[in-house]
């Protein structure tokens, strides 16, 4: 059976539906003012093969995954661009639907934007203030009593005596306590607004993700992700703004992926510490990229250089290079053999992929070792469900970066074939020569009994 780590009960769970087969999952997606980096691909990877495993499973997933396209840092770069806030964010989510692709990252099942939900966010906090858990401050916002909801800090392990005004809570004389955190935000001059009984303004962050994970999935559900910077203090008052206004528990399982690092400090926008999908894709494989993410255990940290990506497509190399000559034909894992049996147990133990990967490459020496069609079928199938190995094997092996790319593959082919004349006229060295030449140029030839291949080294 499946289990899951449950950041709230730091601890693995059995997974238990609240209605099986149907699993409702949602997952904090980005904030549209820049481009996405290596930090959201993780995000983004992590909770495809988690829903992707789920599906494979015979769960029937609902999954959401929202986009932020208002906020402080969204209003700032616009005026910064001259553009309108709407171009802005319209250009992002395009670029972001791109990276996304690129990284065979399946489409959610929803994509809601906070800016189209502002009417589940007024309802909300209207249900706070009635319940006494909200309030109008004297500066026109409107704040969450954090003190007046019982369990503050139970998903991030803190209490409220060890929170200090400051450690990513919001300094506002006006708040009645330091810790309180805004809902509804008062409209200032030259700003986007929408009208609320509060007056003008926006919604507050936090509130965004309560409102329109439980417009979507309901008011009780089963998994919460995102990034282990989420857990406080945005998951946090997630729980409490929910809770607050229905009641009842939010979320039963929550999940964290680890930080992505980028010479050992955080990958950030914020602290312009970050590498750009798109930028990474200029010199790597968007393939090697996504199984670099898959490698790593999602919970752990993933550190990132251009050395770790060039070892990841050398693995990826060495699985593809088994599937030579192995058929495209989509089947279906077969469960009873005993590597499909390792990947299942090492997916149902909180979706770890790096044991997965370790079943990978066990299985292609075994596709190596025989040959076999069956194997090299299974290999195709059980990597799929990782969202890799899905091309033709030359098609990989061919298309690597490096020196390489500056040699077309008619080039090659031409060298090849005054090589193969060397060798029939038994000039060696000449042979010899042109090998030597072509990896030079980062291209690695393969002689077998079809001829002669290529792969770009």
């Amino acid at each position: 059976m499946l289990k899951i780590h449950n950041s709230l009960s730091r601890s693995e769970q059995t997974f238990v539906p609240l209605d099986p087969p149907r699993v409702r999952m949602y997952v904090c997606g980005m904030t549209v003012y820049d481009y996405c980096h290596l930090g959201h691909a993780r995000v983004m990877i992590v909770f495809d093969v988690v829903q992707r495993w789920l599906r494979a499973s015979g769960y029937q997933v609902t999954y959401a995954r929202n986009i932020t396209d208002i906020d402080d840092k969204i209003i700032r770069r616009a005026a910064e661009s001259g553009e309108p806030v709407p171009a802005l964010t319209e250009r992002f989510i395009r670029y972001m639907d791109e990276d996304a692709a690129a990284l065979g990252v399946q489409k959610p099942d929803f994509e809601p934007r906070a800016t189209r939900h502002v009417a589940e966010m007024l309802e909300m906090i209207k249900r706070l203030e009635e319940r006494g858990l909200a309030y109008r401050s004297e500066s026109g916002d409107v704040n969450f009593a954090v003190r007046k909801f019982p369990g503050y800090g139970k998903l991030s392990g803190k209490s409220l005596e060890d929170l200090r005004a400051g450690e990513r809570v919001e300094v506002d004389e006006s708040k009645r306590d330091p810790l309180d955190f805004v809902l509804w935000k008062r409209a200032k001059e030259g700003e986007p607004f929408w009208q609320s009984p509060w007056g003008n303004g926006r919604p507050g962050w936090h509130i965004e993700c309560s409102a329109m994970s439980t417009k979507l999935l309901g008011t009780h559900f089963d998994i919460h992700g995102g990034g282990q910077d989420l857990q406080f203090p945005h998951h946090e008052n997630e729980i409490a703004q929910s809770e607050g206004a229905s009641g009842q528990r939010f979320v039963n399982y929550w999940m964290h992926n680890g930080f992505v690092q980028l010479q050992d400090e955080k990958m950030s926008k914020s602290t312009g510490n970050f590498a750009a999908i798109r930028e990474l894709l200029k010199r790597h494989d968007p393939e090697v990229v996504r199984f670099f993410v898959v490698r790593a255990h999602y919970r752990s940290p993933l550190n990132y250089s251009d050395h770790h990506l060039e070892d990841t497509r050398h693995a990826l190399a060495r699985l593809y290079t088994a599937l030579k000559g192995a058929p495209l034909d989509a089947v279906p894992p077969d469960w009873d053999e005993i590597h499909g049996r390792r990947f299942r147990e090492a997916m149902d133990n909180d979706f770890n992929t790096p044991e997965a990967v370790a079943v990978l490459f066990d299985l292609a020496n075994e596709v190596n070792r025989t040959r076999s069609t069956a194997l090299a079928r299974q290999l195709r199938a059980l990597g799929g469900l990782l969202g890799l190995l899905g091309r033709e094997s030359e098609a990989f092996l061919r298309a690597g970066t490096g020196l390489g790319e500056g040699i077309s593959d008619a080039r090659i082919g031409a060298l090849i074939d005054e090589r193969n004349e060397a060798r029939r006229a038994k000039n060696f060295r000449r042979a010899d020569e042109i090998r030597d030449k072509l990896f030079r140029l980062g291209i690695a030839l393969e002689d077998g009994p079809r001829g002669t291949t290529w792969r770009r080294a």
